[in-house]
């Protein structure tokens, strides 16, 4: 069992939520690019040095939630029963992370990004890192015997997924169309030739 956050995790993890929930309101009322991080700062009562002692970047306000994605994919992978097949795990929470990110109240932050070339590379680049970190896990596990690249492949499609699926109109069909092609793609790779 793991011991609860100490008061200082606590008040940092507060403060985080508090910048991040600022940021965003700011953004959605004035515009991403009408607001600088000094108007955040600002409006949350914190000093600049603060916000970007929580937040590298204006852009990492936005996707305050970024390395949580990257962790719950991550640990899918390395949490799932020895038994359990690959695919089918990161099918699930792909579904889970579509359907937290296509609600009716996620709809005017997806627009604002969508209307922001900064915004949108931010997107692609933490995309990027994120199947990176996903195939990273899948190669690191003994039950997998795949490539790399293999592993790489699977990790860059199923991300794709998780960002098509939530622009399309109905989004739970979208992950299972495209992790049937997942599927098709990881059974046809097979072990690397020796195993």
């Amino acid at each position: 069992m793991t011991a609860p956050p100490g008061r200082r995790e606590r008040k940092k993890a507060a403060t985080r939520r508090n910048i991040a929930d600022t940021a965003l309101r700011l953004f959605l009322e004035r515009g991403y690019d009408a607001v600088g991080i000094r108007d955040v700062a600002a409006e949350a009562d914190v000093a600049v040095t603060t916000v970007f002692s929580h937040f590298a970047s204006k852009e990492a306000l936005v996707f305050e939630q970024d390395e949580d994605f990257e962790q719950r994919l991550t640990r899918a992978v390395a949490d799932r029963d020895p038994h359990e097949p690959l695919i089918p795990v990161l099918r699930r929470e792909i579904h889970a992370l579509v359907r937290h990110c296509t609600g009716d109240a996620a709809a005017p932050l997806w627009r604002m990004i969508d209307a922001s070339p900064a915004l949108r590379q931010y997107d692609e680049s933490m995309r990027l890192r994120h199947a990176e970190s996903l195939a990273a896990a899948i190669a690191a596990d003994p039950g997998v015997a795949r490539s790399t690249m293999v592993c790489r492949t699977i990790a860059r499609f199923a991300i794709d997924a998780y960002s098509l699926a939530r622009e399309e109109a109905d989004p739970e069909a979208a992950v299972d169309e495209v992790f049937r092609m997942i599927e098709a793609a990881w059974a046809a790779a097979g072990p690397p030739s020796g195993q």
